[in-house]
């Protein structure tokens, strides 16, 4: 997921692909806990996305203001 592609996403949509992401880390965290992670990449790519979604969001409410 690039940033540029984000920015073209409302603000409703980004809230709902953080919500998303949160879940997958979440689960990604639990199997890493119980030792069933296949793919430990998986998790720094999640959290990496994570920061971006927060990044859009916070560069589109400084644009609001």
């Amino acid at each position: 997921m690039k940033a540029s592609e984000l920015q073209g996403k409302n603000t409703g949509e980004l809230n709902d692909m953080l919500l998303e992401l949160r879940k997958e880390q979440f689960t990604l965290r639990m199997q890493h806990g119980t030792g069933q992670l296949g793919s430990p990449h998986e998790l720094r790519k999640v959290r990496k996305d994570i920061a971006r979604v927060k990044t859009v969001l916070n560069q589109k409410q400084e644009d609001k203001a």
